[in-house]
């Protein structure tokens, strides 16, 4: 495998650079690199780099690490245990970022899926909406919690 570039030269960045940079930087190179809009001719292969850089100096553990380590780091050789592009959820995620679906954070790989909302509607005061209150409810669903087994 060939040598990896500085997540940093590969942003464009200085090496203190805030994370407001770090994002500016990532989102203008992702735009101009996204294979769907550049007609370079190794775009895929630099927007992936582009997206394993900002995988990791846009996450503060991550980048930590990184800064102490380089791609040499603790979860691996070569970087790989920083992310790298398999956790990237396609190309669809990086346009809903840039138009509308801005400020959304990246689910935890290793963390609980969401799942479908359940709505209940109960009546409460004024004071209790107010003060806040704790409430026992009764919900039913058509299916059995695959954690629990319907158990709760």
């Amino acid at each position: 495998m060939a040598d990896k570039r500085d997540y940093y030269d590969v942003l464009g960045i200085k090496k203190d650079a805030s994370e407001d940079e770090i994002k500016k930087a990532y989102r203008s190179l992702a735009k101009k690199y996204h294979p769907d809009v550049s007609s370079e001719q190794n775009a895929e292969a630099k927007f992936k780099e582009v997206q394993e850089a900002y995988d990791t100096l846009g996450d503060a553990e991550k980048r930590k690490q990184y800064d102490q380590y380089g791609h040499n780091g603790p979860f691996g050789q070569g970087g790989a245990g920083f992310g790298g592009f398999e956790g990237f959820g396609g190309f669809s995620d990086i346009f809903s970022s840039f138009f509308g679906g801005g400020g959304q954070q990246r689910r935890d790989p290793n963390g609980p899926l969401k799942g479908d909302d359940l709505e209940k509607r109960m009546i409460i005061s004024f004071e209790e909406a107010v003060l806040g209150t704790k409430k026992t409810i009764k919900l039913e669903t058509d299916q059995t919690c695959h954690v629990c087994g319907g158990h709760g």
